[in-house]
């Protein structure tokens, strides 16, 4: 992988001094006379090989990348610009293609860039088109944005939560984590200290809030029921937040929804299928990884839509590189 890299970026400086130099070189044995049409042109040509070398660099080398939402606060801080290794995982082909050199794969822990497995493609002429001008541009231009001109998550960082052979069970925003092999789990903070893993990942939702949010899943299981008059304890329950205006864990709220349909339907197979997703936790196959955002109250990650092959994986956040006061590397 090392002579590839050195391979990329001598092609790169051979493509971008030596056609400059025949360019000289023709002028002077032509004789010709400098012109602002011929300097113009002369410039013109190197900027465009310029924009191709940097493309091949961002597609087959790194990637910079700016971080768009709050998911992994205080490791990554809303617009800070990383640095992500595409070759620590494999290399594309081109912008969602298939990869090559791809037998490594992402360790625990790993701060992982990926494609959101939620993203609504435009089309695959789009996709690509879009990738290339957000990498052109060294992530300063981005054309992919939704109706309110916010733009859209194509890519994903989070940390590498789960790997495969996993299972990791999530409750009250508290990931409990059984490995492979393992015949029982350990809640976050004994699962990192037991691996010597970053600590980074951390809540800030009170625990009291809890009652609440499953009081409030439950409600809303009676609400789209027959049954017109839920059980008092939960309105009672559900008073603690009904003027809350916090973060909220909606995962937890779902689980309760889902654990109260249960109850209510106990006959619907569907209903329990889904409670048991919820209570057994999340499965990890081999080839997947399971990413979370270390601001657990705050992110939409694999808790919402599972595990995420690891073809879909491109690179791994090396460092932190803008603004100077956060240049850093990443563990």
């Amino acid at each position: 992988m090392n002579r590839y890299s050195v391979w990329i970026v001598s092609t790169s400086e051979k493509i971008l001094t030596g056609r400059k130099q025949r360019k000289a070189d023709e002028k002077v044995l032509k004789g010709q006379k400098k012109t602002l049409k011929g300097e113009l042109i002369s410039w013109l040509d190197a900027i465009v090989f310029a924009v191709v070398v940097v493309l091949l660099l961002n597609q087959f080398l790194f990637q910079l990348f700016m971080i768009p939402t709050p998911s992994m606060v205080d490791t990554f801080l809303i617009k800070d610009r990383v640095y992500v290794s595409k070759i620590s995982y494999g290399v594309e082909l081109y912008p969602t293609g298939p990869k090559i050199f791809s037998s490594n794969i992402p360790l625990r822990d790993d701060a992982i860039v990926f494609y959101n497995p939620m993203y609504e493609s435009r089309g695959p002429l789009y996709d690509i088109v879009s990738q290339m001008i957000y990498m052109a541009t060294f992530s300063l231009v981005n054309i992919d944005r939704d109706e309110m001109g916010n733009p859209r998550e194509r890519l994903y960082v989070k940390r590498a939560a789960g790997i495969g052979g996993d299972i990791v069970r999530i409750s009250e925003g508290t990931a409990e984590t059984r490995g492979f092999g393992q015949s029982s789990g350990l809640v976050d903070d004994e699962f990192r200290r037991a691996n010597n893993l970053n600590t980074a990942p951390k809540q800030t939702i009170e625990k009291e809030s809890y009652e609440g949010f499953k009081a409030y899943g439950e409600l809303l299981a009676y609400q789209e029921s027959d049954i017109n008059s839920p059980p008092s304890y939960l309105l009672q329950e559900y008073k603690s937040v009904q003027n809350y205006s916090g973060l909220i864990d909606y995962y937890e709220i779902d689980r309760s929804t889902r654990r109260a349909d249960a109850q209510i339907t106990p006959h619907s197979l569907s209903d329990r299928s889904e409670l048991a997703k919820k209570e057994r936790g999340i499965y990890v196959p081999r080839g997947y990884t399971l990413p979370l955002g270390d601001n657990r109250d705050n992110s939409q990650d694999g808790r919402y839509f599972g595990p995420v092959p690891n073809e879909s994986i491109i690179g791994r956040v090396k460092f932190i590189f803008w603004p100077f006061s956060r240049i850093a590397p990443i563990s």
